[in-house]
């Protein structure tokens, strides 16, 4: 047992609304904080758009009742000092920009309880990059989710030169509680294990995309066929998100700035975000 009872998650996007699912499944009472009302409302209708996802895929005990269950332990809040109330852990979800995350952590610092872990689901950027501005850098660490919790269940465990050992056993432990298979990283490394290996993947794949050799579909019916894979690189970008890889290109050097100049001219100002908002690379339907 870790002592963490009490969790509350901040950005109720993709991911954010996925990791606060999956705790709140696992039997924790969950918070979930987003800037304002208007996205928590959407944030309900993602919640209960898991359930059924949930009951759908199988999910044991989904279909008698675990689903609705977990609904009933959620609370939202656009107040950040309410939603991490007597929290004993709070995971950040939010964009993939330092900045913001940086300036966020000086806010819960102030706001959130001193027995309180804070935990980065960042999927490229370092923990220590972050860890001056929590005011708690002992009580911090990196715990990175794959998209589909229920199913890609993988929990990254990464702390800093001052994560305090015991701290990073606990979310270790926390991580097996809610259903993930631990992975602990011994050192620093920016990407983790999955995205060390899917960022480059998803890049070349653009890059083909981009520079006009090959179209999506097309990228992805190669890699579908030759490797018996289940899913192309155009398939996994729309899983995704788009808005996150946009964020990691536009952070790169030259050359990645203009893969991200693409993604945002021909897709993301169309709309066009991915499996979220209907289309993407590709098309779906409710």
């Amino acid at each position: 047992m870790t002592g963490i009872t009490k969790v509350a998650v901040l950005g109720t996007g993709v991911l954010g609304s996925q990791i606060a699912f999956q705790t709140a499944y696992s039997g924790f009472d969950v918070a979930v904080y987003d800037i304002n009302d208007e996205i928590l409302a959407k944030a309900k209708d993602r919640f209960a758009d898991l359930a059924e996802t949930y009951k759908k895929s199988g999910v044991v005990g989904a279909a008698d009742g675990k689903a609705m269950d977990a609904l009933g332990r959620i609370r939202y809040s656009s107040d950040l000092a309410d939603a991490v109330t007597d929290a004993d852990l709070v995971i950040e979800a939010i964009p993939e920009v330092l900045k913001l995350k940086q300036a966020t952590y000086e806010k819960l610092g102030a706001v959130a309880p001193e027995k309180t872990i804070f935990a980065t689901n960042s999927s490229t950027l370092l923990p220590s990059e972050m860890k001056a501005f929590t005011g708690r850098p002992q009580k911090f660490l990196a715990l990175h989710f794959a998209n589909q919790v229920w199913k890609f269940n993988t929990a990254e465990v990464m702390g800093t030169t001052d994560t305090d050992p015991a701290v990073f056993d606990a979310v270790v432990t926390f991580a097996g509680e809610i259903g993930m298979v631990p992975i602990p990283i011994h050192k620093e490394k920016a990407g983790y294990v999955l995205n060390s290996l899917l960022v480059p993947f998803l890049n070349a794949a653009t890059e083909l995309a981009a520079g006009g050799y090959a179209d999506p579909k097309d990228v992805d019916n190669v890699w579908r066929i030759a490797t018996g894979a289940p899913l192309g690189p155009f398939q996994i970008y729309d899983i995704i998100g788009l808005n996150t890889p946009y964020n990691i290109l536009s952070h790169g050097d030259a050359h990645a700035q203009g893969l991200a100049v693409w993604l945002k001219e021909n897709y993301i100002d169309k709309g066009k975000l991915g499996v979220a908002s209907g289309e993407g690379f590709y098309t779906y339907s409710k």
